[in-house]
């Protein structure tokens, strides 16, 4: 038996756990759990843990007294870099989510800690591990295009509005969607770039379309509008427009923050620069609907330009000086289109004494600054130039 310890027992820990984790490993059983609301984490938990698992009160109780192989981190985003901190003093793998700080006080401190650790860690960055993303990579190594001079990224979001009528509102936790959606996105343009981004200018648009002066607090059923409000769970439903159809928080409440005082973005742009010499853009839009629905990359090269969209699920490749052109569907996929049991193979394959990870902290801290700096410019107004991993 594996025995795994756990720090925040929500739906996306679980999900990992019984889902991909147990695919590979069936003889996983959670051990131990660090979280204040046990009556919330059990109810996540499968009935195999659900007999002997011990909760306690802290990180270091649970590693004294729970014999863990293994730990696992999915609290909420504020409290990824205090608890992997912790987690860095023992020797045992972690999987951590993303993303690993979300301030530059926490990136520092996360990677001083990690500077001499002997912890193991796997980042959820499935994104970057997933097919389509890794045989474009097979393709750019390749030189097909010849040198990666331009990328241009997309990530026209269809399930937006969980990010204001869900506990995603929260700015205090979240700090925007740049450290919440973009880490990811930031991540693998740099793995398919093979550079870093050096500097960014970026800009957003917020309190636009989410966000108002509703009262705090309010959810649909208690709202007077709900018959004609698009967001209600009603329409939702009636118009096939997706998201959560049950009730839920009002989309222009006052608790979805303020300009002045921090919100999630409507939508925003980044122009980055990387260390190679090239550039690109990324953009994100979290008020996009059903078919809109858009994540991918296109990068291009004197000898040819490379694209993918994961909601397709395709590639293409275009010759620049020959007559042809490839079309390549790739099967359909699973959470994260497929990248999640990818980081899962390579968690568990650090409990069976294999090295290889593919998602490192190292990537999950140049994110985070590439983040940070983003959200900087977009505040500012100003180019950014963006801090490297070593440069303490």
């Amino acid at each position: 038996m594996t025995r795994l310890g756990v720090i925040g027992y929500g739906e996306r820990i679980a999900y990992m756990i019984k889902d991909c984790f147990r695919k590979i490993n069936p003889d996983i059983r959670v051990v131990g759990i660090v979280d204040p609301n046990e009556k919330y984490a059990r109810s996540w938990l499968e009935s195999c843990d659900q007999a002997d698992v011990v909760f306690y009160k802290d990180l270091k109780e649970m590693m004294h007294k729970g014999r863990l192989d293994a730990l696992a981190i999915g609290t909420r985003c504020n409290l990824h870099a205090p608890y992997a901190i912790e987690a860095s003093k023992y020797e045992i793998p972690l999987y951590l989510e993303k993303p690993v700080a979300i301030n530059m006080e926490q990136v520092v401190a996360l990677e001083h800690a990690f500077e001499k650790s002997k912890c193991s860690v796997v980042v959820s960055f499935p994104l970057r591990v997933s097919s389509l993303c890794l045989l474009a990579r097979e393709y750019l190594d390749r030189g097909v295009i010849g040198s990666n001079e331009h990328i241009l990224s997309v990530n026209y979001v269809p399930y937006g509005t969980v990010y204001f009528d869900s506990a995603y509102r929260n700015y205090e936790v979240t700090q925007g969607l740049f450290l919440q959606k973009a880490t990811h996105d930031f991540d693998y343009m740099m793995f398919l770039m093979g550079s870093n981004v050096t500097k960014v200018a970026a800009m957003g648009t917020l309190n636009h379309v989410f966000g108002g002066s509703k009262k705090q607090g309010l959810m649909c059923s208690q709202c007077s509008e709900w018959e004609q409000c698009l967001e209600s769970p009603a329409n939702r439903k009636r118009n096939c427009s997706g998201g959560r159809e049950v009730d839920h928080y009002c989309v222009y409440g006052a608790d979805c923050g303020s300009v002045d005082k921090g919100i999630n973005e409507d939508s925003s742009s980044v122009l980055l620069e990387f260390a190679s010499g090239a550039h690109g853009v990324y953009t994100q839009v979290f008020f996009s609907r059903r078919d809109a629905a858009s994540r991918g990359s296109t990068i291009s090269g004197y000898h040819g330009t490379l694209s993918f969209d994961w909601y397709k699920n395709e590639m293409k490749f275009i010759r620049h000086h020959k007559p042809f052109s490839d079309v390549i569907k790739a099967d359909a996929n699973s959470s994260h289109f497929g990248g999640d049991m990818e980081l899962a193979h390579d968690f568990i394959g650090l409990l069976r004494g294999k090295s290889d990870i593919r998602a490192t902290i190292w990537a999950g801290l140049q994110s985070a600054y590439t983040c940070l700096a983003a959200k900087q410019s977009m505040q500012s107004g100003k180019f950014v130039s963006v801090r490297q991993v070593g440069q303490i």
